[in-house]
């Protein structure tokens, strides 16, 4: 049977120990400053990203790559014989899975595209799961199954700490801002179906926001299960949040396995800004 590699993109904001462990090809897609063009996680991370931003004032502009940087990965990957498959982002939030799916039309069959419907590690989510089942000598056609299966049941939630970066990307209107920062709403994302929703608008505390994706976590722990093997806390730089969201799932499920805090990538903190943070888990 045929070696089978798996390939994301960057916005799956998966770890560098993550990424090697599981021989994972990443794609990084572009965030562009005028004429400075950089590499999501290769030559901007969030740090730098919300230095430049708060000096240029103004945000970046975010796109996926061509058809042909896909080509060149999926020739190397393939090399030797190997199959692939392909995790990306959702098709209802960028156009990179559009591009990874002209590009495996030259691959014969060889290149897979699974459209995660989802982000960040909602997609991580899914290329861990891909990338386990690849080193257990699995299928794609088995590994696309068990995706098949695992994608409905994916919850992402994240809390917005700041409206200014909504508003620099045209996602709010200034009275909307200055309404949201006044009385400090704090909106809650969900992404279902690919897309993103405004699950809860939160006023008050931010304590209030994380208990809030918290309390989501443990009615689905109580009603349907919450699948132990792994739960993702992704942010933007809020340690301290992330730790005190791992204490509290491991107090609600205390047989999970692991519990992983990743940085979101430049690409994913371009459209949401510092302080953000979410939890990314699979119900049974």
């Amino acid at each position: 049977m045929a070696q089978v590699r798996i390939v994301t993109d960057s916005t799956a904001d998966l770890t560098r120990d993550l990424i090697e462990r599981h021989r994972i090809t990443v794609v990084p897609l572009l965030v562009q400053f005028e004429e400075e063009v950089y590499r999501d996680g290769v030559d901007i991370d969030t740090d730098r990203l919300f230095a430049k931003v708060a000096e240029k004032k103004r945000l970046p502009k975010t796109a996926a790559v061509g058809p042909g940087v896909f080509q060149e990965t999926f020739a190397q990957t393939t090399a030797g014989g190997a199959e692939v498959v392909y995790v990306g982002i959702s098709s209802k939030l960028s156009s990179t899975l559009q591009n990874a799916r002209m590009a495996a039309e030259e691959f014969e069959g060889r290149v897979r595209i699974w459209d995660s419907l989802n982000l960040s590690t909602g997609v991580g989510y899914q290329v861990l799961l891909a990338a386990e089942m690849a080193g257990a000598g699995k299928s794609p056609e088995e590994i696309l199954a068990a995706l098949e299966d695992a994608r409905p049941k994916i919850r992402t939630y994240f809390v917005i700490d700041t409206l200014d970066y909504l508003y620099m990307g045209g996602r709010c209107s200034g009275l909307q801002m200055l309404v949201g920062s006044l009385l400090k709403i704090r909106p809650v994302i969900a992404v279902v179906d690919g897309g993103m929703i405004v699950a809860a608008k939160l006023r008050g505390p931010r304590q209030k926001a994380l208990d809030w994706m918290l309390e989501r976590f443990a009615e689905d722990a109580r009603q349907v299960g919450v699948d132990p093997t792994r739960v993702f806390i992704t942010h933007t730089g809020v340690p301290d949040n992330a730790r005190y969201m791992a204490d509290a799932v491991r107090r609600t499920l205390p047989e999970v396995r692991e519990i992983l805090e990743t940085r979101a990538g430049a690409v994913i903190g371009s459209h949401c800004g510092p302080g953000t943070i979410g939890i990314i888990y699979k119900t049974k």
